[in-house]
């Protein structure tokens, strides 16, 4: 706890003011009860700040914020308790919420006075608009003394932190355009590449089930085999966010950085439900070396609550990476900027002979004007000549521009796909 400053009220201003006037004509007409008198006003401010001062104890706060883990746009609802624990009881106090700017204003409420070891409860409901780790606190408590001459400012320590994720939106329940074709099909990756009976089958032990003998493979091998019990390997699938500043326009949530954050979260999470092993490619999970590893949905959004843009160079970084995930094989899902072609071309690569690689790539122009003044943002044919580019090497892509949902991008790479399909056919 930490005091901030002692101030006077109006009525500690006046009376102040009331009290040197007395004493100064007091002792100018040489009045000693005058005198003593105004001695008497001008010295209750200062007595009531320093019962202010004393009367003062502990005081705990904690936060508990409904539901923990927000979602950009949803409202969260908010408890801070105020706890004296004190063996004396407080002044008045009058309690104020500090928050971060983008999480509106602060609440205010009076909490009264404070016995020792009472506890105190304010609520309020707070509606993030845009993800980030957003601060709740500290809490101001305003003391006032019991004359009401006096307000003395404390800061309670303590900040309770509130995650808020990007917005996710349903892609529908059907599987991702390609999928059944190549490593990331229907049939497993290992599966596929080894057989599936070499797959699911083992030399029997002592207690299995005798109903899960298989016969052609006791045959084969002339020992009895018995089906094997363990989940065939998942589906890969990789989900890449393009995060470089110079490429992206647009501020605030309306940003295309802000479009691609939750069209990636998005396909985390439809991809996971589907049954994929995701990994996301962003430069949080590249600078940690996480990229190689699963990323569960809740936690890849955590990652996405406070990803940011970075420099071009981080790209190729991230494509990298890319690369050794995708060499046996799996669905790649990216969310592109259409600047510098060279890189794109290397990201184009990332697709495997087989493989399903799906492409959005942003009509960045569409979103606003470019983050750094001066620079031009790239042209609608830009992005054109992208998605022809990433075609050109086997992917489904299409360009999106600020006014097209998520799911409506999703299910227009889709609707390409099968055009591609029919065409190729004919």
């Amino acid at each position: 706890m930490r005091a901030m400053g002692d101030t006077l009220t109006t009525r500690g201003r006046a009376f102040l003011a009331s009290g040197i006037t007395l004493l100064a004509a007091g002792l100018g007409l040489g009045f000693a009860d005058l005198t003593r008198v105004g001695l008497m006003v001008v010295v209750l401010p200062l007595v009531a700040s320093g019962l202010t001062r004393r009367r003062v104890g502990g005081i705990a706060v904690t936060r508990e914020s409904e539901p923990a883990r927000a979602t950009a746009g949803e409202v969260v609802t908010v408890t801070t308790t105020v706890a004296n624990t004190g063996i004396r009881s407080t002044p008045l106090m009058l309690a104020e919420e500090r928050l971060d700017f983008a999480l509106g204003e602060r609440p205010r409420v009076l909490l009264g006075s404070l016995d020792a070891q009472q506890v105190r409860a304010l609520t309020y409901a707070v509606r993030p608009p845009v993800r980030g780790r957003h601060l709740l606190g500290p809490l101001t408590v305003q003391l006032r003394d019991p004359f009401g001459l006096t307000n003395r400012i404390v800061e309670v320590d303590g900040a309770t932190e509130l995650v808020v994720r990007p917005r996710t939106w349903p892609l529908g329940a059907a599987r991702p355009p390609g999928t059944g074709v190549g490593a990331e099909g229907e049939i497993p990756f290992m599966v596929a590449l080894h057989g599936e009976d070499d797959q699911s089958i083992r030399e029997y032990r002592d207690g299995d089930d005798l109903r899960r003998i298989h016969w052609p493979a006791t045959a084969r091998t002339g020992e009895l085999m018995v089906r094997q019990e363990d989940r065939p390997a998942r589906r890969r699938a990789v989900v890449l966010l393009d995060p470089r500043e110079p490429a992206h326009c647009g501020t605030g949530a309306g940003s295309s950085f802000e479009w691609a954050v939750s069209a990636a979260g998005s396909a985390v999470v439809h991809l996971a439900g589907l049954g994929y092993a995701v990994h996301l490619l962003s430069p949080e999970t590249v600078q940690d070396g996480h990229a190689d590893l699963p990323v569960d949905p809740q936690d890849a959004l955590d990652i996405l609550a406070t990803t940011a843009t970075t420099p071009a160079l981080e790209l190729a970084a991230m494509t990298r990476a890319g690369q050794g995930l995708l060499a046996g094989g799996g669905l790649l899902v990216a969310v592109l900027a259409p600047q510098d072609e060279q890189a794109l071309s290397r990201i184009a690569t990332l697709r495997q002979p087989g493989g399903t690689a799906l492409g959005l790539v942003l009509d960045t122009a569409s979103f606003g004007p470019p983050r750094e003044s001066g620079r031009q943002p790239a042209s609608p044919a830009a992005a054109a000549r992208a998605v022809d580019l990433l075609r050109g090497s086997g992917w489904r892509a299409s360009v999106v521009s600020a006014g097209d949902g998520i799911a409506q991008g999703w299910s227009r790479v889709g609707s390409v796909a099968a055009r591609v399909g029919s065409e190729a056919v004919r």
